[in-house]
């Protein structure tokens, strides 16, 4: 389970960071052309010029006023899903506590319950057949009988006794 969560996270990682290597190329390529567009020499440009000039950096500030307010919009509408994200964990918080704990209950009473006053049917009981004969084998070898000393134990009275006062 865990591995298909860390693989689950990694594809999200990549699909976002690839989305925002598409977004820093777009960006950058966008300043790239508005830097250009300011550096033009439009002094010494015909009138008509000048006025397309000015209608094309309006087009550019409105474009960026829309990029702007939609970021807004999609700046708000992440905190709030993060915050929703957040309230969510924490109200699963409980039950996810309860199954750690009867699993923690059911580890205890497993290992800690006594298994004699538990029968297993006979119907349930596997058959349990007998190994087969072995082959007489002969009789063990019985060692000599010579005589062995055995050291005897005698008990003696304790040789320093005090007398008593």
């Amino acid at each position: 389970m865990k591995q298909a969560f860390d693989q689950l996270l990694k594809f999200l990682q990549q699909g976002i960071a690839a989305i925002f290597h598409f977004v820093e190329l777009v960006w950058t390529w966008s300043v790239d052309q508005i830097s250009r567009l300011m550096a033009v020499p439009w002094q010494q440009w015909p009138i008509w010029k000048q006025i397309l000039l000015v209608l094309i950096i309006a087009g550019v500030l409105w474009s960026l006023y829309r990029v702007g307010r939609e970021l807004l919009y999609a700046g708000a509408a992440i905190l709030a899903a993060f915050a929703r994200l957040l309230s969510v964990l924490v109200q699963t918080l409980p039950h996810v506590f309860i199954a750690g704990v009867i699993a923690l209950g059911g580890v205890w009473l497993v290992n800690h319950l006594d298994n004699a006053p538990l029968r297993i049917p006979t119907w349930m009981q596997a058959e349990q057949t007998s190994p087969p004969p072995n082959p007489p084998s002969p009789p063990p070898s019985q060692p000599s009988n010579s005589t062995v000393s055995t050291p005897q134990n005698t008990t003696s009275a304790p040789q320093n006794e005090s007398p008593k006062q």
